[in-house]
């Protein structure tokens, strides 16, 4: 077990089993608790991982920024347990990559970038992030680390599982 601090002090148990298509028991009936919590799971809890188990899986895990596999190893445990993005880097401009990717789309989607998302923090995305961190109430330094991360995870966004 795995005891992390983080803003509220809560404690993310990442020793859990791995759970997929066709796991049963306890801990799929903790995790359906879980997906339901979230609010991406409506179906009776049955401690049956199922396609509607693994559906909402998936979405869960679009919405903190995770892998899309459907499957349930430590850090979708990690995210389950608080509810927001988890071993998420940190990013500044001069910072490139997937993750500069989604943080453009996200930020594309509430309107407050519209340059090329291209993976590149240039002065664009630096601008937006500031303005996104105002809005939210955050210290708008341009950095996206925990806080941010988090609220961008607030951010509706339409899964499409294709």
């Amino acid at each position: 077990m795995l005891s992390t601090n983080l803003d509220n002090s809560v404690k993310a148990y990442v020793s859990k089993p791995q759970l997929q298509l066709g796991s049963q028991g306890a801990a799929v009936m903790e995790l359906q608790k879980l997906l339901k919590r979230w609010g991406v799971y409506r179906q009776t809890n049955t401690g049956i991982f199922d396609k509607s188990v693994e559906f909402a899986v998936k979405m869960f895990q679009f919405s903190v920024f995770l892998p899309e596999d459907g499957m349930v190893g430590p850090l979708t445990w990690q995210a389950l347990a608080t509810g927001t993005p988890v071993n998420m880097p940190m990013l500044e401009q001069g910072c490139s990559g997937q993750a500069v990717r989604t943080v453009q789309q996200v930020l594309w989607l509430t309107g407050y970038y519209n340059g090329v998302i291209d993976g590149n923090f240039g002065f664009l995305t630096h601008k937006a992030v500031c303005v996104f961190q105002k809005t939210f109430g955050l210290a708008a330094d341009g950095i996206v680390g925990q806080q941010t991360w988090n609220a961008l995870s607030q951010v509706p966004r339409g899964y499409n599982p294709n």
